[in-house]
């Protein structure tokens, strides 16, 4: 046994997909690493949608931030509060405290909450091409120790304070975002619909209400309203070398359908697209060839190829979403294809 062994997880490259918006126009293939096989083909779908689309999928980066929250005790709630309000009035100091431990963390905001005497701060920095955890966690450690020494009446509580919040489904991501927000928006021509998808933009509609906004809604969802984005994160992130726990936030997002006289508009809005190009996890010879086929590890400004690597993320991701909802307006489709593809798989492993 070796000290580093490889989990084997299947990997394909599904597509093309085409992209427009304000980060990358392109047309890419997609890695996917995953052991649900119907996967690729449903993705693959929604990537053969997107070719016959005049503009693809349009994608708009709206906003990149990576947080660590951490937390302070006060004396009471009113030296919290004192606290609180020092830090805002001192942002400019913070953000020279944080250019003395890292090149490329830069703090763009603080916020706060107060319970009882404990102060939750949570810290917001832009982190260049990394997705930004370990940045993020060693420059609020060093802005911490500053607090402490500085501001009299708080002391040490934790480094995090879980307002950040790292790898939990939490409103305050969905409201603020945590990683890159990103919205994706594709107009598919009725003549697509009904002959790619086997449907209509009305049942899509229908079916998007009832399923993914009420349904959700009834269970309790968080800040979310999709039928499975955490299916196409988990392959793109394994793929490209990313922290795969991530999906559990970034699997937060919400879904919108319109029938526009028979034409689908179809979007996905992602507040919490945590990637990277580069940092832990990218050293591996599989890794650095997907996101070089990728386009994501060219030359270019600090945070470009992160922003390229986002947009295609999410592309996937409502490439995989168009495809399952369109099966599911239809009786069966969706097990007939599991049945058809998974059976395959084992029948052929099993040399039958």
């Amino acid at each position: 046994m070796t000290d580093h062994p490889i989990a084997g997880v299947p990997m394909r490259w599904v597509g093309p997909l085409r992209i427009s918006g304000n980060v990358a126009t392109t047309e890419t293939q997609v890695p996917l690493a995953t052991y649900e096989s119907p996967l690729w083909p449903s993705v693959g779908r929604g990537a053969k949608v997107s070719m016959l689309a005049e503009r693809g999928i349009v994608a708009t980066l709206v906003d990149e931030r990576m947080t660590r929250s951490v937390l302070v005790e006060a004396l009471d709630a009113q030296t919290a509060l004192n606290a609180a309000r020092t830090i805002d009035a001192r942002i400019g100091e913070l953000r020279e405290v944080v250019r003395t431990c890292s090149r490329y963390a830069e703090l763009i905001g603080v916020r706060h909450e107060i319970n009882a005497n404990l102060l939750f701060i949570r810290f917001e920095f832009s982190t260049g091409d990394a997705s930004g955890h370990n940045m993020a966690t060693l420059a609020s450690d060093v802005l911490l120790r500053h607090l402490l020494e500085t501001i009299p009446g708080i002391a040490y509580g934790s480094i995090s304070g879980n307002y950040c919040t790292d790898k939990k489904a939490t409103a305050v991501n969905g409201i603020l975002g945590r990683g890159k927000n990103v919205v994706t928006e594709l107009l598919v021509p009725r003549d697509v619909v009904e002959r790619v998808l086997r449907t209509t933009a009305d049942r899509v509609v229908e079916l998007n209400v009832r399923k993914n906004l009420l349904g959700t809604l009834l269970a309790g969802g968080i800040r979310s309203a999709n039928a499975h984005f955490a299916n196409m994160l988990l392959g793109f992130y394994l793929a490209t070398g990313q922290d795969a726990a991530n999906i559990v936030e970034g699997s937060q997002g919400v879904v919108m359908a319109e029938d526009r006289d028979g034409d689908l508009y179809f979007a996905c809005t992602l507040p919490n697209l945590i990637v990277g190009s580069v940092g832990n996890g990218k050293g591996l010879d599989f890794v650095e060839a997907n996101l070089t086929r990728l386009g994501c590890r060219a030359d270019r400004d600090p945070g470009e190829n992160a922003r390229r690597l986002a947009v295609i993320g999410a592309a996937t991701v409502l490439c995989g979403e168009l495809s399952l909802l369109a099966a599911q307006t239809n009786p069966g489709e969706l097990m007939r294809a599991h049945v058809q593809l998974e059976r395959h798989n084992e029948t052929a492993k099993a040399g039958v």
